[in-house]
């Protein structure tokens, strides 16, 4: 027979795991709204010249797909498309003629900067509520999490419970 304090906390986890979908998507619907409303771009857009801002040596599509989670297919149109817009390079990889490098343009850089500060200031708008303490220890329990996920699930001691 199954302890009522363990479906407790099962309950609790599903909700909790609601709750951090609802809130995430909550904000990544607002981030996505003012990218097009303000910049007229994609949330994906932002993401492709954010990881190309972070890395100025250019990376293989192979590694920007790997690096936003999404397939080498649906990479390659958007970065066609960033392509002809002038916010990023692609050019061969020296020793692999096959391979293309992404680089972020000059124009890529601006464009990228402007839209990061915006998105800085609109994403600081859910949290201006909280205290110090309060984001540290968030920061604290979503990084517990990310361990978790990324060991596959933490083993539960009788303790924790």
């Amino acid at each position: 027979m199954e302890q009522p304090r363990t479906r407790r906390r099962e309950k609790q986890n599903l909700r909790i795991w609601l709750k951090m979908l609802s809130s995430t998507g909550k904000v990544e619907k607002h981030v996505r709204s003012r990218l097009r409303e303000d910049f007229e771009t994609t949330l994906p857009r932002f993401d492709v010249l954010a990881e190309l801002y972070r890395r100025p040596n250019g990376v293989t599509m192979g590694e920007l797909s790997s690096m936003l989670m999404v397939s080498n297919g649906n990479l390659t149109g958007l970065a066609n498309r960033l392509q002809q817009d002038g916010l990023i390079l692609k050019a061969p990889m020296p020793t692999d003629k096959r391979t293309h490098l992404l680089y972020i343009t000059r124009e890529g850089k601006s464009r990228f900067e402007e839209m990061a500060k915006e998105h800085e200031t609109w994403v600081g708008e859910f949290f201006k509520n909280f205290k110090d303490e309060e984001l540290a220890q968030l920061l604290t329990l979503l990084s517990k999490i990310e361990y978790a996920a990324d060991m596959g699930g933490i083993e539960e001691t009788d303790d924790e419970l």
